[in-house]
Order: structure tokens, then C-alpha cells, then sequence
């Protein structure tokens, strides 16, 4: 029977406002123009495969430019409603979102999450989080703690300057932006020491920020660095 609440507000898809059964989904239409990742994508960006891939390979990028880290998982290409949600998300004060796009990484990455595994979220500038009021990927990082084994530490990496906008930047450009930008916050230096690290982010296009925080978890004596994403972007042909 629906409870009174249900009657008078009923749930909504999270995309389009559109009535459906169940709080936090999407109706028929909006899931079905999002891009999942499924099936073998690159075992270290996430990026979907062409072909018949078999678990373990590797895009062309990475083949190219390795990364910092080790293992990488994305749920969704940052395109569609998959880009729609992400937008509300990010910019539009839907913090909401939060627990159900939590648990879909949290889908994608739980093999990668083990006891010792130290969870954090891709750091913002304090200016920055000051006018966004929020961390985005810090949202995310709490909520996959909380549905996995790993220890959340929202604070362990520090973005030591405020850098430019990265958006239309080639990878090279962004990797340059980024150098050094990333340090492990000096009082959690004894608590990456030996531990593996997953690294959370909402959106990754080359990886440049992505690398910069892994290196600086390697320098700091992290074990393992991998990373889990929300929604991957298509490569530029």
C-alpha cells in the first residue's frame, strides 16, 4: 500500500520529472538513452572497447600514454542523459543523486575495494569549494565507503593552487595544468604508507587529474592506486 508521502508526491525519474514506481530511477526512456558501460571495457580507463575485447585489454590510449594507477572502472559515457544527470549533479545542486550514483560506481569498483583499501575523493581548491559549497566527488567517495569494506578519508589528497578550467584542453595541456597540483595532506602521510588507494571522480576525459592524484598517493608510499568514475568521455576522433 502507498503511504500518504507517495500519494501526494509520487516518485519522479531523476532525469526527466517523469512519474515512475520507485524513488531514484529512471523511466523507460531516459534508461534507455543511457550509455552504460558494459561487457570488457579498458581494465585501465573504463573506456568502452571496439570489437570483441576480452577482460584485461587495453584502449589505444592507455596503450600509448600508460597512467599512474593501476585499474580503472566507469559506469557510463558522459553523453546522453548520462551527461544530463551528471550536470544536475555537479552544478545544478542535486546532491540528492548522491546515494544512487554512488552505488552504481560502487557496482562497478567492488572488486577493486578490499578492508585495507583507503577510499577518497578527487580534491577541489578551497576557492572553489567555497563557491560550489560542495565536493561532488566527495559525495560520491562517502557513499561508496559506506556500501563497501573501504575506509572513506575525505580529506587525504589537497589541491595545493587553483588551476584554470581544463575543459577543451588536449591532454597534453591538461597534464602540464595539473603537474604537482596534487599533494597527500601531511597528516595522513602514516596512513597510505603500504595501503592500496581507490581514487573517485565524477568524469574522466584524459585522466591528466586523475594521474596527478595517484602519483602523488605512489610518492606517498601507497601500496596500489585505482580509480573508479561515474561517466567517461567518449574519445575525440
Amino acid at each position: 500500500m502507498k503511504t500518504l508521502a507517495a500519494l501526494i508526491y509520487p516518485p519522479q525519474c531523476m532525469n526527466c520529472d517523469v512519474h515512475i514506481d520507485a524513488d531514484y530511477g529512471l523511466c523507460p526512456t531516459c534508461w534507455a538513452q543511457t550509455d552504460f558501460i558494459i561487457d570488457h571495457p579498458c581494465e585501465r580507463c573504463g573506456r568502452p572497447l571496439m570489437g570483441l575485447a576480452q577482460e584485461g585489454d587495453l584502449c589505444d590510449d592507455c596503450l600509448i600514454t600508460p597512467h599512474a594507477w593501476s585499474k580503472g572502472r566507469a559506469v557510463l559515457q558522459y553523453a546522453g542523459v548520462g551527461r544530463s544527470l551528471i550536470l544536475s549533479f555537479k552544478h545544478g545542486d542535486r546532491t540528492d543523486l548522491a546515494p544512487v550514483l554512488g552505488d552504481w560506481i560502487t557496482k562497478a569498483a567492488i572488486s577493486l575495494i578490499t578492508p585495507e583499501t583507503l577510499i577518497v575523493p578527487v580534491p577541489l581548491h578551497w576557492a572553489r569549494l567555497l563557491r560550489r559549497r560542495y565536493n561532488q566527488s566527495m559525495l560520491l567517495s562517502q557513499r561508496i565507503a559506506k556500501k563497501s569494506c573501504g575506509q572513506h578519508i575525505c580529506n587525504l589528497l589537497t589541491r595545493t593552487r587553483r588551476t584554470k578550467s581544463l575543459d577543451g584542453l588536449s591532454g597534453i595541456a591538461r597534464r602540464t595544468i595539473v603537474e604537482n597540483v596534487m599533494r597527500v595532506t601531511p597528516k595522513h602521510h602514516g596512513k597510505i604508507e603500504g595501503r592500496p588507494v581507490l581514487i573517485i571522480d565524477d568524469v574522466m576525459t584524459t585522466g591528466a587529474t586523475l594521474d596527478a592524484c595517484a602519483q602523488a598517493c605512489l610518492s606517498a608510499g601507497a601500496s596500489r592506486v585505482d580509480v573508479a568514475v561515474l561517466a567517461r568521455v567518449a574519445r575525440e576522433r
